[in-house]
C-alpha cells in the first residue's frame, strides 16, 4: 500500500516550546534542499514527520514499508533515510542490511528511529549499517539537528573540503590541520583518526570500532593500536592545549567532545 504522507496530525513527536521554532541556517547543511525519505508503518508518525520536516524546508517522502522503501530509493534516492526499527514483514536493520551491500544505496545515510532504549538495540542499528539513532519520542528540533550532523560527516569539508570545530580546522584537500589557527604538523594515521573524531563527534567509539573505521576492516592490528595512536594524537593537541578533547571512555574506548572551558 503506497503512502502519500498526508494523514492527520497525531503527535508523537516530543513536547517542546515552540516546536517548529527550528533555525533556517540548519537547512542547507549541503548547499541544496535536503530530500527525506521516511519509511514507517504508521501514518500518523509520517505525517508528524513529514510536518516537522516541512517547517524546516526540507522535501519529504513517504514509505510504509521497506519494499515500498526500496521502490522509491530506485526512483529517486534521497539524500537521507529516516527509518522506523520494527516494521511488519522487513524490519529497520533488515532493510539497512540490504541497503548496505547494494554498489548504488549503500552510501545513503540512514537515522534509525526507534523506541528500544537498551546498549544492545543502539549496537544492532549502528552494526547494520545505520548511522545514527534516535530515540522515540524526539523533538522536531533535535530531528532535524541528527539530520543535518548525519549529513556533514557524510560529506565532510562540503565544498571548500574545510571541517570545523571547537579549535580545530582541517582542509581536507590540502591534508593541512590548524589548532587555534596555527597551522601544526601531523602524521598520516594520526590525521585520519582525528578526521574521523571531527565528524562523528559526542559519540563513544571501541577500540574495534576505531581500528574498522580509520585503519579499515581488512586490516588485523591489535586493540593497542589505537591507544598508542591516540597517545600520539593528545600530545599533538596538547600542543594547543587541546588534548582534552578526546575523552576516554572506561571499559570501552575513547569519545571527541570539542569542549572548551
Amino acid at each position: 500500500m503506497s503512502s502519500n504522507c498526508h494523514i492527520p496530525p497525531y503527535n508523537i513527536l516530543h513536547e517542546h516550546p515552540s516546536p517548529f521554532n527550528v533555525q533556517r541556517s540548519t537547512l542547507m547543511v549541503t548547499g541544496k534542499q535536503i530530500n527525506v525519505l521516511v519509511v514507517d508503518d504508521e501514518p500518523a508518525i509520517r505525517e508528524m514527520i513529514r510536518f516537522a520536516l516541512g517547517k524546516s524546508h526540507m522535501t519529504v517522502n513517504c514509505a510504509a514499508s521497506g519494499k515500498e522503501a526500496l521502490e522509491k530509493i530506485n526512483e529517486q534516492p534521497p539524500d537521507i533515510i529516516l527509518l522506523d526499527w520494527m516494521m511488519p514483514n522487513m524490519s529497520g536493520p533488515e532493510l539497512t542490511r540490504r541497503l548496505r551491500k547494494d554498489a548504488v544505496m549503500k552510501h545513503i545515510p540512514i537515522i534509525m528511529l526507534t523506541a528500544r532504549i537498551s546498549e544492545d538495540d543502539k549496537v544492532t542499528g549502528l552494526n547494520a549499517g545505520a548511522d545514527d539513532y534516535i530515540v522515540k519520542p524526539f523533538s522536531p528540533r533535535e530531528l532535524v539537528a541528527r539530520i543535518n550532523a548525519v549529513l556533514r560527516r557524510s560529506d565532510p569539508g562540503g565544498d571548500d573540503g574545510r571541517i570545523s570545530t571547537g579549535k580545530i580546522s582541517m582542509d581536507t584537500v590540502s591534508r593541512q590541520v590548524f589548532l587555534a589557527e596555527q597551522p601544526t604538523h601531523i602524521g598520516p594515521t594520526e590525521y585520519r583518526l582525528l578526521e574521523f573524531f571531527m565528524t562523528h563527534e559526542n559519540r563513544a567509539f571501541s577500540r574495534v570500532q576505531l581500528l574498522d573505521h580509520v585503519w579499515g576492516t581488512n586490516v588485523f592490528l591489535e586493540e593497542r593500536t589505537v591507544d598508542v595512536h591516540i597517545r600520539r594524537l593528545r600530545k599533538i593537541l596538547g600542543t594547543a592545549k587541546l588534548d582534552h578533547y578526546i575523552q576516554t571512555v572506561r571499559s570501552h574506548g575513547y569519545r571527541f567532545v570539542a569542549e572548551d572551558s
